[in-house]
């Protein structure tokens, strides 16, 4: 199906067309980050990922090819804009607030501090689990670059969002790929949080449907490859062993019940943000959560 708002033979591509409510096409945002170091797999710049002993992986993304953006995707991007709740708008803007991190870390920081772990294995869980979001990041942006796929506000020039829409492409969703790697290497380290990290997750994930700048292919692929990442990521820490050959990790079994956030709805690390936009923005806002 082909969107009202453009003739067939209009370009269709994120770098062809200007965002809703902007004359030039935009901007690319550190568009060589798929060429940065990893540190659990390793790239060649040129979308060919091994592990940490040089073993092709498959990365699990379906093909861009194979969604129907323009149609069924985007009309869920609009059915969903229109039907918002303000705790849906809160939702979008809680996670939209800064990079990532800026939710996740302190997510980190509490499971740290319930479960009352040593500064050496602190500073091992902030490090492996940082480390895997650079890796979903690099990821990411090869994917984002590679399929070049138009964010919503591109294919319907009408549309207003609740966050900004930011300057790289579409597909995958950046948020969602980190948000389900996180979870399972969270998982790892407090399993008897998985429960309540899975759920966080997937609420980042929607976070950004709920925004309007992501389809819903964007957020349940980047979570699914996400959570794949992880997975590897763990095959590496659960291997690692200590001069006296101990694993390095060990199952945590009895659950604490760890008050993770949100909500409420409220920045754990507050930083005053201003919600301006080059680009159209619906009215509707939750000033609170950002």
């Amino acid at each position: 199906m082909i969107d009202k708002f453009f003739s067939r033979n209009m370009p269709r591509k994120w770098t062809d067309l200007s965002y809703a409510g902007e004359t030039r096409v935009p901007s690319s945002l550190d568009s060589s980050a798929y060429s940065w170091p990893m540190f659990f797999l390793r790239g060649d710049g040129k979308g060919n990922f091994t592990d940490i002993n040089g073993n092709p992986v498959a990365l699990e993304i379906t093909h861009a090819d194979n969604i129907d953006f323009e149609g069924k995707e985007l009309d869920a991007v609009r059915k969903t804009l229109a039907d918002l709740t303000q705790e849906q708008i809160c939702i979008a803007e809680y996670w939209n607030a800064g990079p990532p991190t800026k939710q996740w870390t302190p997510i980190i920081d509490r499971l740290i501090d319930t479960y009352d772990m040593s500064p050496a294995r602190s500073a091992r869980i902030l490090g492996a689990v940082h480390g895997g979001i650079n890796d979903c990041a690099v990821i990411t942006w090869h994917f984002k670059y590679h399929f070049n796929v138009a964010r919503p506000n591109q294919l319907d020039q009408t549309l207003g969002t609740i966050v900004c829409t930011p300057y790289h492409p579409s597909y995958p969703s950046g948020h969602s790929l980190l948000a389900g790697c996180t979870e399972v290497l969270l998982g790892y380290f407090f399993s008897p949080e998985k429960e309540q990290l899975k759920r966080l997750a997937e609420e980042c994930a929607i976070s950004r449907l709920y925004g309007g700048v992501h389809y819903p292919a964007d957020c349940s692929e980047g979570l699914r490859l996400g959570r794949q990442i992880g997975q590897i990521v763990v095959g590496i820490l659960e291997n690692q062993y200590d001069r006296l050959g101990c694993r390095m990790d060990y199952p945590i079994t009895e659950s604490r019940h760890a008050a993770l956030m949100p909500p409420p709805y409220e920045q754990v690390i507050k930083y005053e943000r201003p919600r301006v936009c080059h680009s159209k923005l619906d009215p509707r806002q939750c000033p609170e959560a950002r």
